[in-house]
């Protein structure tokens, strides 16, 4: 199989920030015992800012705010992260592994989303392992939250991977929060997450960390949509990633795909276009969606935003709920003043509710 693995900041450092290598050694091990046995590996890693941040002096309550210092501190801890990785890869085999820095633009230009998969198949050709981060360094954006979750999963999309393993400081999704309710057990297998699953999960489990159990229920979500099995399960836990490989019974949270299956377009206007703006339609028009029509300025009774053609919009039913995604053929001037006749192509539609 090919097996896409992440693992979060908590994951791979101690309390105060700094890279823990006995944790790296650990996760090092497994991906190793993976390919012993057949298997094509990718990791996504987290941790960039917070092995930045000891080098510089801004561990703990120094820790900055500010999106250009975080930007500039990942630059500063992604070479020791990346050095700490091929240390210990050349300590325990002859494997190296190769950094790919990659950012949400990555999946949305077309000819950078093949450029990022045909380098990605290369390395796994290669025998390399391909270490992924975002790049937070240059991005021209905020640190996002729980980017990398999201990243791991269209990862898994792009390579075509069968299994995506979300590594985390936790169990998997538990019933309820054991902190406070000593009852909270683990719920081994989901078919689907709507919202009261999300309203399980909280926030970051840590201040090292970006993510949290919701975005990683997020990505389980995208990588469901395109065919992946996700894992979300513990890293201190021995042999986690040949279990996740196995779905043994126990080893986390398995969230199965989805029978209907999108395709990398719709998965991109889905998952790595940002949100321009919104669109209200009315029942008829929601109906005809659903069954793979495309939208007519007909059945749209309200917008929001200052959208333009080629832009991605959110589609809101009469009852409040946003059950879709498109690409507008027409900005919102347009749309506003009657001028437009399809609003959206059902190529460029997405319904994923």
């Amino acid at each position: 199989m090919r097996v896409v693995v992440k693992v979060g900041t908590s994951s791979i450092t101690n309390e105060v920030g700094e890279i823990n290598i006995e944790s790296i050694r650990k996760i090092c091990g497994e991906l190793l015992a993976a390919r012993a046995e057949g298997h094509e590996v990718v990791l996504v890693t987290s941790g960039a800012i917070a092995a930045g941040l000891p080098a510089l002096g801004l561990g703990g309550d120094a820790r900055p705010k500010d999106a250009q210092t975080l930007q500039a501190v990942s630059a500063v801890g992604q070479g020791r992260l990346i050095a700490t990785y091929n240390q210990v890869l050349a300590e325990l085999s002859d494997l190296v592994g190769g950094q790919v820095l990659i950012a949400p633009h990555d999946f949305m230009i077309r000819d950078q989303y093949l450029h990022a998969r045909g380098t990605l198949d290369r390395l796994l050709e290669l025998g390399v392992i391909p270490i992924v981060n975002e790049n937070d360094a240059i991005a021209d954006d905020e640190i996002r939250f729980g980017d990398n979750d999201r990243i791991a999963a269209l990862v898994a999309q792009l390579i075509g991977a069968e299994v995506l393993v979300l590594l985390t400081d936790a169990d998997g999704l538990l019933t309820a929060d054991p902190r406070i309710d000593a009852t909270a057990s683990l719920i081994e297998d989901v078919l689907e997450i709507d919202q009261e699953l999300l309203g399980l999960a909280g926030g970051s489990g840590t201040v090292r960390g970006s993510g949290g159990m919701v975005t990683k229920l997020q990505a389980a979500k995208i990588a469901a949509w395109t065919g992946v099995r996700t894992v979300i399960a513990a890293s201190e836990r021995t042999n986690v990633v040949r279990d996740s490989i196995d779905s043994v019974p126990g080893v986390g949270t398995i969230v199965w795909p989805q029978q209907r299956r999108l395709p990398a377009r719709k998965v991109w206007i889905a998952f790595a276009v940002g949100i321009s703006g919104s669109i209200e339609v009315d029942a008829g028009a929601e109906a005809a969606l659903r069954l793979d029509s495309s939208l007519l300025a007909p059945g749209v009774y309200g917008h929001s935003g200052e959208f333009l053609a080629g832009d991605a919009v959110e589609l809101v039913g009469p009852a409040g709920v946003v059950f879709a995604k498109g690409l507008v053929r027409c900005g919102a001037g347009e749309l506003t003043a009657g001028q437009a006749s399809v609003v959206i192509h059902r190529d460029d539609l997405v319904v994923l509710s």
